[in-house]
């Protein structure tokens, strides 16, 4: 059985070697007569999978993504041709809530804004709007949740108009990039809604680039509007809207979920997926090749603030790092490789933290910090 693989998918080699030949491939530059003879196709986000790529390949029984994103995938082109498909949803959701919680502690340091006196609107409740709620419910922080879908479909949590949330001192973007239905995401926000923003609010997305009207937001920041930006998505990625980039106060490049622990679970769920299909037992975890961290324990002697919080989430992910390697690397690399090349960032999880044992608050625990054994 042959396998082709993106070259970027963490552990991919470790978890599929057992299975089959393994064939790694660059996303962008998969064809159809490179991918003719693949029993099984493991992608990420920036391959297409329609009729076009597959159209010289006979044989091919599965195909899976790496990403909880599945805009990518003609699933009823697979489904017509009876090819099993899966998808790694949550994978990297934890990383994405510790991207946009190191952009929340920069800012507010750089602009001396006390936390927990923010409202953060979250556009999108599913997995990774909920695992940045459970973070901002660590912090005490107040928000607001925004998913439409989830809320008629009869989840018990609250929900708020996207109106209200629009209100919200940061909005946070996390909704997949949908055209149809009732509730489309392209261009949720738009230049009409992106006009209602005021000066004092700040903007994260951290899901998809169409998901706001890049050009209407740019015109807005030309015309000196204060809206705080963090961004991480682009339309039209690879070729981006590179004069936006002057007016963020982060810029990366689609990198939030690229924790190794975000991009090496899709690996390990596509390894158990396959296994399901192939009706073999699966005998891999992940634990199994995560190295240990470069700093994986730390012990706080002092009471837990907001000072001991700011150094704490800088020092496993300080979104500062990433921002200034997109502004000077862009032009010579290119978004392609700044991907490619991402250098290795943990989760919160790998590093374990110690409390005096008069502490009274337990807030690194909650936002995913481990504890000592």
């Amino acid at each position: 059985m042959k396998i082709y693989y993106d070259e970027n998918m963490p552990f991919a080699r470790e978890f599929f070697a057992g299975l089959g030949e393994l064939i790694p491939f660059a996303g962008r530059e998969l064809t159809p007569q490179i991918a003719a003879d693949a029993d099984v196709l493991l992608v990420r986000s920036i391959t297409q999978v329609n009729k076009a790529l597959l159209s010289e390949n006979k044989g091919l029984q599965f195909v899976g993504t790496a990403t909880i994103g599945v805009d990518h995938i003609d699933q009823a082109y697979l489904s017509s041709r009876n090819i099993a498909f899966s998808a790694a949803p949550g994978c990297n959701a934890i990383s994405v809530a510790e991207y946009v919680l190191s952009a929340l502690v920069v800012l507010a340091e750089r602009y001396l804004l006390d936390l927990s006196a923010l409202t953060v609107g979250i556009v999108g409740a599913g997995n990774t709007g909920t695992r940045l709620s459970e973070k901002l419910d660590a912090l005490g922080i107040n928000y607001c949740l925004c998913d439409p879908l989830l809320e008629q479909q009869g989840d018990e949590r609250e929900f708020s108009s996207l109106e209200q949330v629009l209100n919200c001192d940061v909005i946070s973007l996390h909704v997949p990039l949908t055209t149809t239905g009732e509730y489309p995401s392209h261009h949720l926000l738009d230049r009409d809604k992106l006009a209602r923003l005021t000066d004092r609010q700040i903007l994260i997305n951290a899901c998809r680039g169409e998901v706001v009207d890049n050009q209407a937001l740019l015109a807005l920041k030309q015309q000196g509007h204060g809206v705080k930006l963090v961004w991480d998505v682009w339309e039209n990625e690879p070729d981006i809207l590179q004069p936006l980039i002057e007016h963020t106060e982060i810029a990366t490049a689609h990198i939030a979920g690229y924790s190794l622990e975000g991009k090496a679970r899709g690996s390990e769920m596509l390894y158990l997926a396959l296994c399901k299909q192939l009706k073999i037992k699966p005998n891999l975890t992940l634990e199994q090749f995560l190295p240990q961290a470069a700093i994986s324990y730390v012990e706080i002697k002092q009471h837990f603030d907001e000072i001991i919080l700011n150094q704490l989430v800088k020092m496993v992910y300080d979104v500062r790092r990433d921002d200034g390697i997109f502004r000077q690397q862009l032009n010579s690399q290119g978004f392609d490789m700044l991907r490619k090349n991402y250098p290795v960032r943990r989760e919160f999880s790998a590093v374990t933290v110690a409390l005096p044992e008069q502490a009274s608050s337990d807030v690194p625990h909650r936002l995913g910090f481990n504890f000592p054994r």
